[in-house]
């Protein structure tokens, strides 16, 4: 049986083994093409298992993670996260940041990545001081080497939740490729919503 929930602030460091092996698993494929380690992971994933405001969601087969879905204050992010909000004359203290959505490819399709939504909406609202929720996708080019022939962008997923992308707020984070011998710095456009 597949359930989804979620697990507010410290509560979430109970799951971040499970999220660290996710995201590696995950984020392998193409857009992102990451060549990531759990060290490196469990190190990151320390900023959402620290924060009381923070919120991971987790679908469950019985017992199984399949799947995770992450948010936190964007205040609480970092520099190159928050610096393009901040250089537009944005408040980010009333922005909430959804990090990463990770799914076992076996599971998609299954409506999960929309409850993944829709919890972290009900726990950005249920903190009574933010605005909008945000998140970014990596931006590759259509003729990247590696771009799989049946590969569909998520942009469509994203509009139907409501998500609209900026017309030119991006960040840039730094990781190793599949195919690189070193990390280098990759764009990603912001969308966001704002909040009822």
């Amino acid at each position: 049986m597949i359930t989804v929930k979620s697990f507010a602030g410290t509560i979430a460091e109970n799951h971040i083994h499970e999220l660290a092996r996710l995201r590696i698993q995950v984020f392998r494929d193409y857009p992102y093409l990451y060549d990531g380690s759990i060290e490196y992971e469990l190190d990151y994933l320390k900023t959402y298992s620290s924060s009381n405001d923070s919120i991971i969601v987790i679908a469950f087969d019985n017992d199984k993670v399949i799947g995770a879905s992450t948010g936190i204050p964007i205040e609480a992010e970092t520099e190159n996260i928050k610096a393009p909000w901040i250089a537009r004359g944005y408040n980010i203290h009333k922005i909430f940041y959804f990090g990463e959505s990770v799914l076992d490819k076996a599971y998609r399709g299954r409506g999960i990545g929309v409850r993944f939504f829709e919890h972290r909406e009900h726990w950005a609202k249920s903190l009574r001081r933010f605005d909008r929720t945000t998140f970014c996708g990596v931006v590759r080019p259509d003729n990247h080497p590696l771009r799989p022939d049946n590969f569909t962008p998520l942009d469509n997923f994203w509009r139907n939740r409501g998500y609209q992308k900026t017309e030119d707020l991006v960040c840039n984070i730094s990781w190793k490729d599949i195919n690189e011998a070193h990390e280098t710095p990759k764009p990603l456009h912001f969308w966001y919503k704002s909040l009822d």
